[in-house]
């Protein structure tokens, strides 16, 4: 029995993610081998073999996969799964891209979101936005699996493990990548911060949200919202926390003007600490905070700030 993880990777570094994914294929049980497909990817490549639990790394390197193309990749994945009896990936929009479609190749079911495994065949999930959690035992001959990361501890470094190079798949032909654009920020990426500061509807403004500002700077924390602010288009999409958003497990969450409508609570509920401040008793969001202020924001931001000296 053996898993393959699908690495996350930039070509010249590995994402946060694919730690997070090791660990889940580990308690698999089993060896785990660890898919760098890129081009020029040594430096993601090395990364990997030091994953502490990897036992190999396979590397396909070619122009194709340069960009990450999803139909590129999963033809990779297919032209090695035979050999494994778990494969999985981040459940970010690169695994989501690219899993879906080795399932239905393989004709087999895909496991999503897991964030617990109890055997090698059975996992647990959340489904209804995170008020449930199902137990899904698989007897397909292959498990495809997406991760949700913030339910596994990302991976420790230390290992050496081999890495090895396998023939590339051919380029599909069926996409071809155009453009990316890259959301610049000073500030620690969303997903990967430890802190994250949070406004919601209750910001009035796209404006307003520049108060924010101070206590991220003295945190040195992540910026985020919820959906009803960016819908309202107060902030980037890119900062969405939510459900429908980013999922995100921080030491600690800030949640300014936020009710706390269910999507929310989803993508930000399993953080370490949850600081709620807003002005309605009764809003959902004090219910999983551990510290809860009831009061203007206006007021008790600037007073935060300044007591943060």
């Amino acid at each position: 029995m053996t898993a393959l993880v699908i690495a996350e990777h930039d070509n010249a570094s590995l994402k946060g993610s694919t730690l997070n994914t090791v660990t889940a294929a580990a308690q698999c049980g089993g060896d785990v081998h660890v898919l760098v497909a890129g081009h020029n990817a040594g430096a993601a490549a090395e990364a990997a073999s030091k994953i502490a639990g990897v036992a190999k790394v396979l590397v396909a390197d070619a122009a194709q996969f340069a960009d990450g193309l999803a139909e590129n990749v999963a033809e990779q994945v297919l032209a090695l799964a035979s050999g494994y009896s778990h494969i999985l990936a981040p459940a970010t929009a690169y695994g989501k891209n690219i899993l879906p479609r080795v399932a239905a190749k393989l004709d087999v079911g895909q496991i999503s979101e897991i964030i617990k495994v109890d055997s090698p065949d059975t996992f647990e999930r959340p489904i209804y936005a995170g008020n449930a959690i199902a137990t899904v035992q698989s007897a397909d001959p292959v498990k495809v699996i997406t991760v949700r990361t913030t339910g596994f501890d990302a991976a420790a470094t230390g290992g050496s493990a081999a890495v090895e190079n396998v023939t590339p798949a051919g380029d599909f032909g069926k996409s071809s990548f155009v453009s990316r654009e890259l959301a610049k920020s000073d500030r620690p990426e969303l997903t990967a911060a430890k802190i994250i500061v949070s406004g919601g509807r209750g910001m009035g403004s796209g404006d307003n949200f520049k108060l924010l500002e101070p206590l991220a700077d003295k945190l040195g924390a992540a910026m985020g919202a919820s959906r009803a602010a960016v819908d309202a288009g107060f902030v980037p999409n890119d900062w969405q926390v939510g459900q429908t958003g980013k999922i995100v497990a921080p030491q600690l969450y800030i949640a300014v003007g936020i009710s706390g409508a269910i999507q929310h609570l989803a993508g930000m509920k399993d953080s370490k600490t949850i600081v709620a401040i807003n002005k309605d008793p009764e809003a959902p969001i004090f219910s999983v905070a551990d510290y809860g202020i009831v009061g203007d924001l206006f007021e008790v931001v600037p007073q935060l700030v300044s007591e943060l000296g």
